[in-house]
């Protein structure tokens, strides 16, 4: 297993680490993610361990807390071995006040995460969204404070675009407040927006990706391909409603270029499309999901190799998509000889 600095924290993390969403099994959407129990979760946990990974990676919505209460009993014993990785702000209640970044909420929060995981102290604390009701001053100060009393040992994003990041960081900055150091972030092969703001933005400012749903959402496991009708199986019918459109035909060329370097490197497709990432610039961990024990090995052989360079060329060419303005123009070729592009 390969461990990369968290952003500019100082702070090593594991190339893959294991999503906890799948724990826990309630409501609409993370009972189509898998329905895993304590003792489930442990074992998953152990071949985890066993395999070199340390991040483990939950929220407080995902099963309205089972997630995380299933998680904090299975690294029961072992916390010294694990990075806890959490997320909040979020709605957790029927309350006024339970969603948000207010110092009330994010309090209170904090502190329910912690009973939940059963530890003193959560390794990487992120904002599952941007509250655009209070004030970033108040945010940072709170979480800043979070920090001071050792409940919190570094501080992460999820879902803010560019400028919401910057200002955030902008205000730690004036104050002296504890920055962002993670960036929790849908990428992949078939949802590549990342790269166009927030790649070079976690560049400039020391921020690690964390990346969610690497296999657009189940989109690029092999079993999805051109002329075949999806599987009566796939969690795709409960939870498309959830995820950012693909189109077909992009993703038939895409999975069309995993079958051929499948054919040339013995590699499952999912282990190509998570090799894929682990090469993309600011990357610091790729989020692994499994509802069984063999999902999890197959996604833990993405680790000790590499793709060539002409084999990532393929993919990049098959996944490529036209950027939105004012991005595209460094794509096109326009200002590319005295402006090339970010990454």
């Amino acid at each position: 297993m390969e461990y990369r600095f968290l952003g500019q924290s100082g702070f090593k993390v594991s190339s893959l680490g294991l999503g906890a969403g799948t724990f826990g099994g309630k409501g609409p959407l993370f009972s189509a993610w898998g329905s895993t129990d304590v003792k489930e979760a442990a074992r998953l946990i152990d071949i985890c361990l066993d395999a070199g990974v340390n991040l483990f990676d939950t929220a407080d919505v995902y099963s309205d807390g089972a997630s995380e209460s299933i998680l904090g009993a299975a690294i029961k014993g072992r916390r010294d071995r694990v990075v806890l990785s959490t997320k909040l702000t979020l709605r957790m209640g029927d309350e006024p006040n339970d969603v948000g970044a207010s110092r009330h909420h994010l309090l209170k929060a904090t502190d329910q995460a912690l009973k939940r995981l059963d530890t003193d102290h959560i390794d990487i604390l992120q904002l599952h969204h941007f509250d655009a009701m209070t004030p970033v001053e108040s945010v940072m100060a709170t979480l800043d404070e979070l920090v001071r009393a050792g409940k919190v040992r570094y501080l992460g994003v999820s879902n803010f675009s560019g400028w919401q990041i910057m200002k955030s960081q902008a205000v730690a900055e004036r104050y002296g407040y504890s920055r962002f150091v993670a960036n929790q972030a849908y990428y992949s092969l078939v949802g590549r927006d990342y790269e166009w703001e927030l790649m070079p933005l976690g560049q400039d400012q020391g921020l690690g990706a964390i990346v969610w749903s690497p296999l657009g959402w189940g989109r690029l496991t092999g079993n999805i391909r051109r002329g075949q009708a999806l599987s009566e199986h796939s969690r795709l019918h409960e939870t498309a409603g959830f995820a950012p459109p693909v189109d077909d035909e992009r993703l038939f060329r895409i999975v069309d270029v995993l079958d051929g370097i499948a054919e040339e490197t013995g590699k499952s497709i999912p282990q190509i499309a998570l090799n894929w990432l682990l090469g993309r610039p600011t990357v610091s961990s790729v989020l692994i999901g499994a509802r069984n024990e063999t999902q999890l090995r197959d996604n833990l052989g993405t680790a000790g190799w590499r793709l060539d360079e002409e084999q990532a060329r393929r993919l990049d060419e098959a996944s490529r998509v036209t950027p939105p303005y004012p991005y595209y123009p460094y794509w096109n070729g326009q200002f590319a000889e005295r402006n090339p592009p970010p990454v």
